[in-house]
């Protein structure tokens, strides 16, 4: 196992989700893994499984970012929950100490445990700060609709048209997420590059949401461009490990099911 990929991003205590995720997917894919821990996400039992948020002190997160990068040689990294201006400050520049060949951004757009003002702040942080150096990003339906500027997405062909406008933000290749809320039968996935666009379509597997499905995503992605792959095959062996994850998911106490990492 010598390819390495690194990660950035929320711990999930249940372990469906977050870093917890990251890293199990990095490893089903034979990829060594590493991450920094930028907040900590724990669901309320007690309150409708609600989240608790607490933030990572940044000089912590900068002193996490340091000892990875100076203790492996890492070219692909994946960008998860941030959660904060300061968070997202620290991790800008960390990014910024070194040159990458992947910055693989899963944007987190709203912390259900922040208040509306204080993620909109993060959100406008990460959109200006973040977005510009990725080279993937992968916005779930909500939050291609956001980073669009659309009032909705309803067809494969609203999007495309998502996925082009998310382009100009800067990131190199869009991969649009239509998820269970793109009405269908199938979930259908968007790959924009700047020129082309590739439709990854499969039937859906029921119409709840699972836990984890989308850091799975680009996970995988990460792992597969560390081994070096290209980003349209990596995204096509992504969507095979989520599909085989939610298929075999894990039931919980949670009003959600985990989906579980398996290589496709």
């Amino acid at each position: 196992m010598t390819n390495r990929a690194y990660v950035i991003a929320g711990s999930e205590a249940t372990g469906g989700a977050g870093i917890q995720a990251d890293l199990k997917a990095f490893q089903e894919l034979g990829v060594y893994g590493m991450g920094t821990i930028t907040c900590i996400v724990s669901f309320d039992p007690k309150n409708d499984w609600a989240h608790r948020f607490v933030p990572i002190d940044p000089g912590v997160i900068s002193d996490q970012i340091e000892a990875a990068t100076s203790c492996h040689d890492l070219d692909v990294v994946k960008i998860g929950m941030l959660g904060r201006p300061e968070t997202i400050d620290v991790v800008e520049q960390g990014l910024k100490g070194q040159e990458w060949r992947h910055v693989v951004l899963d944007p987190v757009l709203i912390c259900k445990g922040q208040e509306a003002g204080a993620a909109l702040d993060t959100d406008k942080a990460l959109t200006a700060q973040i977005l510009p150096l990725a080279t993937v990003i992968t916005p779930n339906h909500f939050e291609a609709r956001t980073l669009a500027g659309m009032e909705s997405i309803d067809t494969v062909d609203d999007l495309i048209e998502a996925a082009r406008r998310i382009h100009e933000l800067g990131p190199r290749h869009v991969i649009a997420k239509g998820g269970t809320e793109l009405p269908g039968p199938d979930a259908v996935d968007v790959h924009f590059d700047g020129e082309d666009v590739t439709v990854l379509s499969a039937p859906k597997i029921g119409q709840e949401r699972v836990s984890g499905a989308g850091c799975t995503f680009a996970a995988a992605i990460t792992a597969e461009l560390a081994k070096g792959a290209d980003v349209g095959s990596a995204a096509e062996t992504a969507k095979a490990m989520v599909r085989e994850g939610i298929t075999g998911r894990l039931a919980t106490h949670a009003p959600f099911s985990s989906v579980v990492p398996i290589a496709p």
